[in-house]
């Protein structure tokens, strides 16, 4: 694989190419949530139960495992481009799916089509942003697009939320609006992105498919699963906001705004974003230290908001704890990193990801089945003990001395989230979500 320039004239440059990447980056990222202010909406068309919510939003997550363990590699051979292109399409197809078969089937038939969709975006737009900003600006090193795609990453998906609200709010069609527009702007964006310039030189043979390999460190397991299980607690988070924040703030909070139900979790999600550029810079001890605090202040706040029906209490207690979620996710992602060697990271990364994406379904279905039987401060209290116990027993183990890797090296405590000691995007291209 290597980087060149495109030889077609009326292509984009590469400067230009990376903002049409990154907002490309941020739409697709932010469709992905935003039905989660309307999941009330629908209920109350079709009158189904809460657990009926979660099913739909965990089609989503199974989405983006299926994805990112068959198709999270192939643009390494296909082409930046290509795959970026492909994953709009079937943004696409999964709003045009929404609009045409709104009923329950079409919704999980929807949400699992923008699953695939993110799945092969996250990893192949986070190498295409490194290697486009490589080439127009190769002095300014990897920061800027780290930096860019840790923004439009999560940033999209807190937008996400607050776009649905929005629209949801002003519009007579709350249920048809919001995907109609992003059915446009993917659209736009599909010819943008044809215009950007390629980063990878495809070979004249394509080797054999295979779907992506998953493999475990084998001389570091115990500080793996720890770093994973502490993912899988941080997507748990996310995944109770994303999915179930409006039916918190409408049951418990007598809260029915749409548009409140969008910037509950457009604020969880920005504070984690913001959160993760905040702390680039702390050794890895550190970063592990504050998210464990971050994460369990917040949700003894968002427990508290749920037993006092306080509004402050719950929104706050989400920006603290989405806060803490960004920093114990990046602090996963870096463990994970300085444990593998270089030839078996890209693996590694792939295990961590397929339990972090487990995090993000499981929690919110045991929610939504925990509400058919106990009341809404009873479950939120229940989920802030169980998240908090399990990421503090997680985030101890990762702060304990690390071995030696593989190699006979001692692991680097202050390794950055962000970067790939053999000093490839192999991790990148095909992992960071």
């Amino acid at each position: 694989m290597s980087s060149i320039p495109s030889p077609v004239p009326w292509r984009l440059r590469h400067g230009a190419g990376f903002w049409v990447i990154a907002v490309a980056f941020l739409a697709a990222m932010a469709f992905s949530t935003v039905p989660t202010p309307l999941y009330p909406l629908y209920q109350a068309r079709d009158g189904f139960p809460t657990i009926v919510v979660t099913v739909v939003f965990a089609a989503y997550a199974v989405g983006v495992v299926v994805s990112l363990f068959l198709a999270g590699h192939v643009s390494d051979w296909l082409g930046r481009r290509r795959v970026i292109l492909a994953a709009l399409l079937v943004s696409l197809l999964s709003a045009a799916i929404f609009l045409l078969w709104p009923d329950l089937p079409g919704l999980l038939v929807a949400r699992f089509v923008n699953g695939l969709s993110i799945g092969a975006l996250t990893a192949t737009a986070t190498a295409h942003l490194s290697e486009l900003s490589a080439a127009s600006r190769p002095e300014r090193g990897p920061g800027r697009a780290a930096l860019v795609s840790t923004l439009v990453n999560m940033g999209g998906l807190g937008l996400g939320p607050l776009v649905g609200g929005v629209v949801a709010t002003l519009s007579p069609e709350p249920l048809v609006v919001p995907y109609a527009v992003f059915l446009v702007l993917f659209v736009v964006l599909g010819i943008a992105v044809s215009l950007v310039p390629e980063t990878v030189e495809r070979a004249e043979e394509r080797p054999a498919y295979r779907p992506q390999r998953v493999a475990l460190p084998a001389s570091a397991r115990p500080a793996f699963w720890a770093a994973a299980i502490s993912a899988f607690g941080a997507f748990g988070v996310l995944g109770m906001f994303t999915a179930l924040a409006p039916t918190f703030l409408a049951g418990t909070l007598h809260e029915t705004s749409r548009l409140l139900a969008g910037a509950v979790p457009f604020a969880t999600f920005m504070a984690g974003a913001l959160a993760q550029v905040a702390v680039s810079r702390l050794a890895l001890r550190r970063q592990i230290v504050l998210a464990l605090v971050l994460v369990t202040a917040g949700l003894a706040l968002v427990a508290l908001g749920g037993v006092l029906a306080s509004l402050p209490a719950f929104a706050g207690g989400g920006v603290v704890a989405g806060a803490g979620v960004g920093i114990l996710f990046r602090s996963s992602v870096a463990t994970v990193g300085a444990l593998a060697d270089p030839a078996s990271r890209g693996e590694a990364l792939a295990a961590l990801f397929l339990v972090a994406y487990a995090g993000l379904a499981a929690p919110a279905l045991l929610i939504g089945a925990a509400l058919l039987v106990l009341p809404q401060p009873v479950v939120l209290v229940g989920f802030a003990a169980l998240v908090v116990a399990l990421v503090l027993v997680a985030g101890s183990r990762m702060l304990r001395p690390r071995p030696a890797d593989p190699l006979g090296h001692e692991v680097d405590e202050h390794a950055d989230a962000d970067r790939d000691d053999d000093g490839d995007a192999d991790g990148e291209e095909r992992l960071v979500a």
